[in-house]
């Protein structure tokens, strides 16, 4: 049995979806994208990534082509139709299809691609790794300068991943001017005694929808918070580490370029994070 996808305003099996070859995303990466968890058969946070969409079309000058309630009521349609319980949807803008290949813009009038699809990851709320914790390596942060803006030019990060899982390691953080920008697809913490430091919010990182309701939720518990940049050498001398993204939640990170991290071991401030944020996400869903 296939999937049920959308397409620019059509349900279709996931084997008749089709996207010409002179679109802008599949020609120059000329797309932007968000991804939403659901639980329980519920959307996590996604005013969150409907408010993170909209600044990526107004940051690439590309038009909406569906208004928020709309795209809430093609996530639920999917969630339904897939038989979604635990998983993920994903959503794609492009710039549509011009008729042929240029770098310059099309037309205005020209209609945006859009396209949503599910992937089903039962209890991907309870994976083992947030057990055992996972194992990073560090990189040159190598790709271009508005990360700040969810692209579909996920090339870098894409290779940033084989090169962890050449190394044996799970995930890569990327090092620019020799301070920590984020994992390859994720935001990355250390905890040095009762503080929790992630770097600060700007071109140089995604605005994590996950990393903004983490920070909220911790601060809500009185645990501090310090928003800059850090060093590999000072993430080796870190009491602890984790990730947050919109798959992973909060996931402790136990291991840096081979050397372990604290006592190598999930520790209390990203298990205790985890905790409250799946709660309160939950509670919160839609």
């Amino acid at each position: 049995m296939t999937r049920t996808v959308y397409l620019n305003g059509d349900y279709l099996p996931e084997d008749e979806a089709k996207v010409s070859i002179f679109d802008r995303g599949f020609l120059m990466s000329d797309g932007i994208y968000e991804v939403t968890s659901v639980l329980d058969g519920k959307l996590i946070d996604f005013d969150g990534h409907a408010v993170r969409l909209q600044r990526s079309l107004d940051e690439l000058d590309m038009a909406h082509p569906s208004s928020k309630d709309d795209l809430l009521e093609v996530h639920r349609e999917l969630v339904r139709r897939n038989d979604i319980t635990d998983g993920m949807i994903y959503l794609q803008i492009t710039r549509g299809n011009p008729g042929d290949r240029d770098f310059a813009y099309p037309p205005a009038d020209t209609p945006p691609t859009l396209v949503l699809f599910t992937q089903a990851k039962p209890g991907m709320a309870d994976s083992p790794m947030a057990k055992t914790g996972m194992k990073v390596i560090s990189i040159a942060d190598q790709r271009w300068g508005r990360r700040d803006i969810k692209t579909v030019q996920l090339l870098y990060p894409s290779m940033g991943k084989m090169m962890a899982k050449a190394a044996g390691a799970d995930d890569a953080w990327m090092v620019e001017d020799g301070h920590v920008t984020e994992g390859t697809s994720n935001n990355a913490y250390i905890v040095k005694g009762n503080t929790i430091i992630t770097r600060h919010l700007g071109n140089e990182i995604l605005h994590g929808i996950t990393r903004a309701a983490v920070l909220r939720f911790a601060r809500e518990a009185q645990m501090q918070v310090e928003e800059r940049s850090f060093t590999i050498a000072e993430a080796l001398q870190a009491d602890e580490a984790f990730i947050t993204s919109a798959s992973t939640f909060v996931m402790p990170v136990v291991e840096l370029d081979g050397a372990a991290i604290g006592t190598g071991t999930p520790g209390p401030v990203a298990t205790r994070l985890r905790e409250i944020y799946l709660d309160e996400s939950r509670k919160a869903a839609v």
